[in-house]
């Protein structure tokens, strides 16, 4: 029963996650492209009231005249719109399916002996320390001297999330690294609102109703911020799907990957800042784009020769040892009815009972259980060395019962 509460735990966790994600970086993405789109205004008596830009714009049937204050307007309207619970929300859902997947099942998703042991409390203090962390580094670095020249931020930036990225793949599973990692990003998207632009906004708002001149520096540290946000939001997106793809994670270099890939992302995102403003360059998506394939070649599987010997091809190996190796060290999850702890269903749906579905699986089971050796996962089973090469020499050999 706790593991199939845990499995509607875990849709619902995602469902919502997914639906205030979206909000949320729907709303940065329209006013990232909102405020670089923006146009000197053409009626001499909006420059006089301090619109320093504006843009008309139709969508679903009706027409948008949005306007953007140099720094706020003579008089508040009664009526202000804010934008801060799709973060919260899409944070506070993340970090649900955080502790119910990665710290509350820890031995299964986080812990993985043959990189590290760790016991489960020391895992999820150090999953908690890298996401707290990774805000101090990040924010005492936007705060010193060095935040003050974007170039050099970045490099130093770049360098942070690629120690990160390696230390994390020292540390945890693969896949456990890759979700911290996010997780760490996040945490910095949501604190730059709740830190930075939000208590920046307030103060805003409270100088324009106390009648005080409003301080135009929570406008410029909070473009910053959300400027930085936009950069994050496509690495942040790729670590949430990694866990599909164990050929990224579970790859000996996967914290060489993540860096690439979050490079690759940040600079996708660079084109479309720049397009909006009409000045883009195809330079940023080239490199994006020579990147991914590079990692795409790069890890790519070799062609498998046959398994031969001096006196010709091997005798295929005996498909009943393949089962049993199935059966001690698979079947606990992946079956219909699993027994493994932490399992209501088989994962993917992918049951390795029957020799049928063995052979039929005869790929997956070689890509994960030898090429990229993710499973099982956590190696909660105890899969040897030895029976990896078995399974190896039996796809090799034909795959056959």
């Amino acid at each position: 029963m706790e593991a199939y509460i845990l499995e509607w735990l875990n849709l619902l966790g995602r469902w919502v996650h997914l639906v205030v994600g979206i909000a949320w970086i729907g709303a940065s993405f329209y006013f990232v492209w909102l405020d670089n789109s923006l146009e000197a205004p053409k009626v001499e008596d909006d420059v006089e009231r301090g619109v320093g830009g504006e843009i008309w714009s139709v969508h679903g049937g009706g027409f948008y005249h949005a306007q953007k204050y140099k720094v706020a307007p003579p008089k508040l309207p009664e009526k202000l719109h804010w934008f801060k619970w799709e973060a919260y929300t899409t944070w506070i859902t993340g970090m649900f399916l955080m502790c119910l997947m990665y710290w509350y099942q820890a031995e299964i998703y986080l812990i993985d002996p043959n990189v590290m042991t760790l016991s489960k409390p020391v895992a999820v203090i150090l999953g908690m320390l890298t996401i707290v962390l990774g805000w101090i580094v990040y924010d005492q670095l936007c705060k010193s001297p060095i935040g003050n020249d974007e170039n050099k931020l970045s490099l130093v930036m770049l360098v942070f999330v690629s120690v990160a990225a390696y230390v994390l793949c020292q540390i945890f599973s693969g896949r456990g690294a890759y979700l911290h990692f996010g997780a760490m990003l996040g945490t910095i998207m949501v604190a730059n609102v709740a830190f930075v632009i939000m208590p920046g906004q307030r103060d805003l708002v409270a100088a324009k109703q106390e009648g005080r001149a409003p301080d135009p520096i929570h406008g410029i540290l909070a473009k910053q911020r959300s400027v930085h946000n936009t950069f994050f939001t496509l690495p942040v997106l790729f670590v949430m799907i990694s866990n599909h793809y164990a050929m990224t994670w579970g790859h000996k270099y996967n914290w060489l990957i993540l860096i690439v890939l979050t490079i690759a992302g940040g600079l996708i995102r660079v084109f479309f800042v720049q397009r909006h403003t009409g000045k883009q360059t195809p330079i940023p998506l080239i490199i994006a784009g020579f990147l991914i394939m590079g990692v795409a070649a790069a890890i790519a599987p070799k062609p498998l020769a046959p398994v031969v010997s001096d006196n010709g091809p091997v005798t295929p190996v005996n498909f009943a040892d393949v089962q049993q190796v199935m059966q001690a060290r698979c079947v606990g999850c992946h079956a219909k009815v699993p027994t493994q702890p932490g399992f209501y269903s088989a994962p993917k749906g992918i049951a390795l009972e029957s020799a049928e579905d063995i052979v039929n699986y005869a790929q997956t089971i070689h890509q994960q259980v030898v090429v990229t050796k993710a499973m099982p996962i956590g190696n909660l089973t105890g899969i040897t060395d030895d029976e990896r090469a078995l399974i190896d020499q039996w796809f090799r050999s034909g795959a056959t019962q």
